[in-house]
Parts: C-alpha cells; sequence; structure tokens
C-alpha cells in the first residue's frame, strides 16, 4: 500500500496531491506541464516535497514534520523514466546488473530478465546499438530485477511508432499481470491508460481533481477537464431553460435532461462524437444540422456540423464509411443522441 500526501511549490501553481494505491494499477492522466511527472519524482526521492508525507508498506519514505526523507536507494520504488536513463557506456547485461552488485544471484538474475523481456543476443549491445523498443525492454528488465515494492512508469511509450507500442503495451499487460503490488503509470493518451490501468485519477494543474475506476470516469467525467482528456471533442456551457431541459450555448440546441436531474445546476454539456447518430428511434434529442465540412479519416468520416443557424460553434460528428450516407458539404442531415449519451457537468 502507498499513501502520498504532499504539497511542492512549481512555477506557476503548486503541486498537491493526496491518493492511496493498494495492489492495482493506477494511472495519473493529465496535460503536459501538470505535475504527473514531479509525482513519481517525490515517490522516488529523486525530488523533495516541501511538505507532506510519503508512506510505502507502513514504511515512512517522506515525512515533512519527522525530518525523514529516505535516499531513493532505499526506497525500493522501481521508476521508468520517460528516456529510460540506460548508460551509454554499459552493454544490456551491464545496465541490468548494474543496480545488483553485491548480490550472490547477479548473474542469474540477469539471464531470467533477459530471457522474459525476450533480449537474447543483445546481452553484449550497447543502447545505442538498440532499437526503441529493445532499449525499453532493457530498461524494463532493470527496473524488475530489483526487490521493488511498487514499480512506476513515466509515459514510457510515447515516443515510439504505434506497431512498436502496441506491442510493448502487450508485455506491460503480461508484465503487471504477474506484479502483485501497487503499479503506478503516468500518461497523457486516455486510450493507454484505459488499456493498462484499472484506476485513473486526473491531475490539473497540480491539483488531483478525480480519481475513479476507469469505467466511472469514461462514462461520468464529472468535471470539463476530464472530458476533454477522456476524448471529448464537443463540449459547450449550458443555460439553464426549464426543469427537465438547457440550451447548449455553442450549439444553439436544446436537450432533455436526465430524469431526476436539476437542471439549474448543469453548467455544461458534452457529446462524444461517435454517439451523435442518424436520427432514430431511440433519439431523445434530434437536430436538422447543416453540413459544413468533411474530412476523411482512415474508417470514419468526420463531419462538422452547423447545429443551429446562429450556433458560434460547429459540432463534430464521427461516422463509419459503411454506415455513412452521401454527405455533402452544405446539405442538411437528422442527427439525434439519446439523453443518456449526453454528460451533464456542473463544473
Amino acid at each position: 500500500m502507498l499513501n502520498v500526501n504532499i504539497r511542492k511549490k512549481l512555477g506557476e501553481f503548486d503541486l498537491q496531491v493526496e491518493f492511496s494505491i493498494a495492489d492495482e494499477r493506477m494511472a495519473i492522466l493529465g496535460a503536459s506541464g501538470c505535475g504527473k511527472s514531479m509525482t513519481l519524482k517525490c515517490i522516488a526521492g529523486i525530488e523533495t516535497p516541501d511538505f507532506g508525507c510519503i508512506v510505502l508498506n507502513d514504511k515512512v519514505l517522506f515525512d515533512s514534520n519527522k525530518g525523514i526523507n529516505l535516499p531513493p536507494q532505499k526506497r525500493h520504488v522501481g521508476y521508468l523514466f520517460q528516456n529510460y536513463a540506460l548508460f551509454p557506456n554499459m552493454t544490456v547485461a551491464e545496465n541490468i546488473g548494474f543496480a545488483l552488485a553485491g548480490s550472490p544471484n547477479k548473474e542469474r538474475t540477469i539471464r531470467e530478465f533477459i530471457g522474459k523481456l525476450r533480449l537474447n543476443g543483445l546481452e553484449d549491445k550497447y543502447p545505442w546499438q538498440l532499437s526503441g523498443g529493445q532499449q525499453q525492454r532493457t530498461a524494463l528488465a532493470r527496473m524488475l530485477s530489483l526487490e521493488t515494492e511498487i514499480i512506476m512508469f513515466d509515459e514510457p511509450l510515447s515516443a515510439l511508432d504505434s506497431f512498436l507500442k502496441w506491442e510493448l503495451e502487450q508485455e506491460l499487460i503480461e508484465i503487471f499481470a504477474n506484479f502483485d503490488k501497487p503499479v503506478l503509470y503516468v500518461s497523457h493518451d486516455r486510450g493507454e491508460v484505459y488499456r493498462l490501468c484499472d484506476r485513473i485519477a486526473i491531475l490539473e494543474k497540480g491539483a488531483m481533481i478525480s480519481c475513479s475506476s476507469k469505467y466511472k470516469l469514461f462514462e461520468n467525467p464529472c468535471t470539463v477537464t476530464g472530458t476533454i482528456l477522456t476524448g471529448c471533442k464537443n463540449i459547450s456551457a449550458a443555460i439553464y431553460k426549464n426543469d427537465s431541459s438547457v440550451i447548449a450555448k455553442e450549439w444553439g440546441i436544446e436537450f432533455k435532461t436526465p430524469s431526476g436531474s436539476t437542471a439549474s445546476k448543469i453548467n455544461f454539456v458534452a457529446v462524444r462524437a461517435h454517439l451523435m447518430t442518424l436520427k432514430n428511434n431511440t433519439c431523445d434529442n434530434v437536430y436538422s444540422g447543416q453540413i459544413v465540412n468533411v474530412i476523411e479519416d482512415v474508417f470514419d468520416w468526420i463531419v462538422l456540423l452547423k447545429l443551429a443557424p446562429n450556433s458560434p460553434k460547429l459540432f463534430r460528428w464521427v461516422i463509419n464509411k459503411k454506415e455513412a450516407p452521401i454527405l455533402e458539404k452544405g446539405a442538411f442531415v437528422d442527427v439525434g443522441v439519446a439523453t443518456e449519451n449526453v454528460i451533464f457537468l456542473e463544473h
């Protein structure tokens, strides 16, 4: 169990995070520069918080009140840096064995993790002779070979091409499945953290504004920031109309609110682009939208719609090519969305 409650003054804001993680996979999702990496560095002992405490399995790693601040090598925290931080003058085997100096099982452990991470034949290669994926697997082997009580990842897949990223993602899933200790994963990629983690915390300018299961987060992000980070492109300020509906200011259209909700408390509405559909019997909210532009994606059409004559903002609609009718600029199309697929936000 890891318990974190720290504060640290950063450039334009204060980092203030508080959370606990048991034997599970938790992600911290946030925009660049929001304090994700700094949070990991404070846990690892690379950076020092200004105030607070960090406790791992009842062992105090940091406590500002008691003057405790263990060095990184005494924390038993595995930390995979974004750039892998391999020693350029050491071979694959030497990099893996660096932190195992003095261990009677050093050579056996090196061989074990070379096999586990599919590095056979690369033992004598230097980092500059390896591909990005091979460098990543070497860094993973070095981290996992230690007796760590938690493993942490700082955007480990961000520099890889899509195919290699997918391959390494599958390896991480397998590694996580066999690691019965906490995993803390930092990224700004919503799909990546959804596939790899169980719980997701949202960090905004140093503040942890939510922490929930991935299913709950994507179903109801609760905040505008959470909605954006989960990939929603259509967000509008909402204006109260009556107890059962609100007006989306940017699109100039009305949305029925869910039964039992308080419409006067709703300040924003959002709709995921793929959940707006061609008009059918399940649509509670139906509109005649004018097509302003049609952009071809790999498997979909991205259609920009004007949903009301005077709407200041276009609506992004995504439809699979196989399901799409003829879409022409200037034409009108009847579209709709079920109330259950609209995200209503109070803040």
